[in-house]
């Protein structure tokens, strides 16, 4: 229960699961996995760690297989994509990437991200679409302009052909967007 991408960094999936709140780790479960039982993931982990080491990941299957809902693959897929999220701070640092490389494109200039997973689509996509990850003001009374830098080359992305699903297993959830830089 690692999944660190970056072995120098200290916190680990197990760390996770091993001292986060029961609402903190609900709101991992649900935000970044999706997950469709995600308060009941974490009050079971809670209750479980106490009494089971979740050090490995078969461990944590093993400890948590009572509560699983649907096909057992595709739900401990989105724990431990939740989980991977976390240690990493995955989102936060897409955020960042696209917030400098939209900073020192020059115009024309083009940038393509591909995305796994719906959660980066979408940061990706509004990202694209507003230039910034601010919300929009939502007072009628206040008329902030904010200038996006960006145009949308792919309005809706591009997604592997069924030629490249047959050779790359991983492919299907891929996919490409495309922003060019005024």
């Amino acid at each position: 229960m690692d999944m660190r991408m970056d072995q120098r960094q200290s916190l680990t999936a197990f760390e996770v699961v091993k001292t986060y709140s029961e609402e903190r780790l609900h709101k991992i479960f649900e935000q970044y996995g999706e997950v469709t039982n995600s308060k009941t993931l974490a009050n079971t982990i809670v209750k479980v760690r106490e009494k089971v080491s979740l050090k490995t990941t078969d461990a944590f299957r093993n400890a948590l297989y009572g509560i699983v809902k649907g096909n057992p693959k595709k739900y401990y897929a989105q724990v431990f994509q939740a989980l991977r999220i976390e240690v990493n701070d995955e989102l936060g640092a897409l955020k960042e990437l696209l917030e400098q490389a939209a900073g020192v494109l020059k115009p024309g200039g083009r940038l393509a991200i591909i995305t796994f997973h719906s959660l980066e689509d979408r940061l990706v996509k509004n990202f694209f679409r507003r230039g910034s990850f601010d919300e929009p003001e939502q007072n009628p009374f206040i008329n902030t302009e904010t200038v996006n830098e960006l145009k949308v080359i792919t309005k809706k992305p591009v997604s592997p052909s069924s030629e490249e699903i047959k050779k790359n297993s991983r492919s299907p959830s891929a996919k490409l967007r495309v922003a060019e830089k005024k």
